[in-house]
């Protein structure tokens, strides 16, 4: 293996292990994101819109398990973090609108008590653990709860590809 072999397979090793490290954990700011009043902020604390989009997800996976009037925590949080953990990358990020879109559809179609998963759902000190081997959806492709996410072999060799032409290149 040359040189260049040598180059590209650190490239891939560095998508791949790049791809999965986002998915960590959903962050306590993000549970908490959905309660607080965003109307009246100055325009240097404005929210970017969500690259990706909530619509047409499939809230089942939550609302199928996640059901009242006595939520049981097991049930909820763990719905939660099957639909919200390949979001992660997107809904962790506070400059943008995701976590708050992705509560108002979540709160739209389940009609849960507001605050009910940021009171309840609770792991550590970062926030709920996501699976590391959890894939993220892309923006644009379209969301449909955890089913919706691209193998993590495929976004791993796209992105290896892209470093390696980026890298071959120079």
């Amino acid at each position: 293996m040359g040189l260049r072999g040598g180059v590209a397979l650190r490239a891939a090793v560095l998508a791949a292990v790049l791809g999965f490290a986002a998915a960590g954990f959903i962050s306590n700011d993000a549970l908490l994101e959905h309660g607080h009043d965003t109307t009246g902020r100055s325009l240097l604390q404005a929210k970017k819109d969500c690259p990706v989009s909530f619509e047409g997800a499939n809230y089942t996976i939550i609302t199928s398990r996640c059901k009242g009037p006595l939520y049981q925590p097991s049930l909820c949080c763990g719905a939660l973090k099957d639909f919200a953990c390949p979001y992660s990358t997107y809904i962790n990020d506070v400059t943008t609108n995701c976590a708050a879109t992705m509560f108002s559809y979540i709160n739209l179609y389940g009609k849960y008590p507001p605050g009910l998963f940021a009171n309840t759902c609770h792991e550590g000190d970062k926030g709920l653990s996501c699976p590391e081997d959890t894939p993220q959806v892309q923006p644009g492709q379209k969301a449909s709860g955890a089913a919706a996410v691209a193998a993590p072999a495929a976004a791993a060799a796209v992105a290896a590809a892209l470093a390696v032409s980026s890298i071959m290149s120079c």
